[in-house]
């Protein structure tokens, strides 16, 4: 329960009853406030994989099952955002003591903001996780943050252990995770029109918090792993 997992991306729904007792202070950057409320329900959708409350009966169980939740928010309820927010959300989860950065977000434009953002996690043994991209069918870019140095680039599978139809691949993805495909998507915690629930998704951006959550889980075999070791 020491650890923490920072979910960057639309926010988490606060009051999610299979997600509350875990999150702890975050914030809003597109609304600049502590209030880092999803008003999309990507975000939370991303947190329930990495560490939704478990054996409470209850919905589903998150991979690491005690970890604390940090929710940053950096896109809107579109789902869009600014790479300047990314790299500051990323900042603020190493100064308030996240060990794990979950970026279920990217695009192929890059930046030196981000870059220097993900530099300052590294420097501070935080681990960064990326979503590797769902265009495989659309010219398979090189998508950002997750092709940077210093974090794990995600690609996705499916039910079958399948490469996902969608799914990016390429020099810069590290590992692949359950992210759903035809046959089968993944089920976790959502937030839509108000109302706390549970829906299924796919996508890298499923991906992402299981790695995210498993890399919460070495660490908390053992904390004084570097990035590096993790």
């Amino acid at each position: 329960s020491s650890i923490t997992i920072a979910i960057v991306d639309t926010g988490i729904d606060l009051n999610h009853p299979d997600l509350a007792t875990k999150i702890v202070a975050g914030y809003d950057f597109v609304y600049y406030d502590s209030v880092a409320q999803d008003d999309q329900g990507h975000g939370t959708h991303c947190a329930g994989i990495a560490a939704a409350i478990s054996n409470n009966s209850r919905g589903v169980a998150g991979v690491n099952w005690q970890a604390k939740l940090m929710p940053l928010k950096v896109l809107d309820s579109t789902g869009s955002g600014f790479d300047s927010d990314v790299a500051s959300a990323i900042v603020w989860a190493v100064d308030h003591g996240a060990t794990v950065v979950s970026l279920s977000l990217g695009g192929t434009d890059q930046s030196q903001t981000l870059v220097d953002a993900i530099e300052y996690a590294y420097s501070h043994d935080v681990v960064v996780v990326a979503a590797a991209g769902n265009e495989y069918q659309s010219g398979n870019p090189t998508v950002y943050p997750a092709a940077y140095d210093h974090v794990i680039g995600v690609a996705a599978t499916g039910p079958y252990d399948e490469h996902a139809s969608y799914s990016n691949t390429g020099y810069y993805v590290d590992i692949a995770a359950p992210g759903g495909n035809t046959g089968g998507s993944i089920l976790s915690t959502y937030w839509k029109d108000g109302a706390s629930g549970y829906a299924f998704m796919q996508g890298t951006s499923m991906a992402t918090p299981h790695v995210a959550g498993l890399a919460a889980l070495i660490q908390s075999l053992d904390a004084t792993l570097t990035a590096d070791e993790v």
